[in-house]
């Protein structure tokens, strides 16, 4: 597939490691995606570590876009919450293969925020994206 939308690096900031600065969308329908904790079909969410939990977050959210008709190259926006903002930093290294399992190498805009909680008690993580389908 080729690049759907452009992804814009600024020279005047710092460079972006996981994410991009900015993303210009091609024209098309945009695709709001619900926030996805690390939910199982049961409703049980699944995972111990914040990786686990990534994991299934991201996978929920590619399961979304594509019941839209999407696919992950049209993510141009995602949202992550966690709930220990540390726990995630500390994961990094380990949430890169999970990362490209689920959306491959590309990283739209991207933002981390750290909250309280979610709506389950048991969830540590929580997606929340835009996509635009060309």
């Amino acid at each position: 597939m080729s690049e759907p939308h452009e992804i814009v690096v600024s020279r005047e900031l710092a460079d972006p490691i996981g994410f991009s600065h900015a993303v210009v969308a091609s024209a098309g329908r945009t695709v709001f995606l619900g926030g996805q904790v690390a939910q199982g079909r049961d409703g049980a969410i699944r995972g111990d570590t914040m990786v686990e939990q990534f994991d299934v977050a991201a996978g929920n959210v590619v399961t979304a876009l594509r019941a839209a008709g999407g696919a992950p190259d049209h993510i141009v926006s995602l949202l992550v919450f966690v709930t220990d903002v540390a726990a995630y930093r500390d994961s990094l290294t380990e949430l890169a293969p999970v990362w490209r399992k689920h959306f491959g190498r590309r990283y739209p805009a991207v933002a981390l925020l750290g909250v309280a909680s979610l709506i389950d008690e048991a969830a540590m993580v929580e997606l929340v994206g835009t996509a635009v389908i060309p």
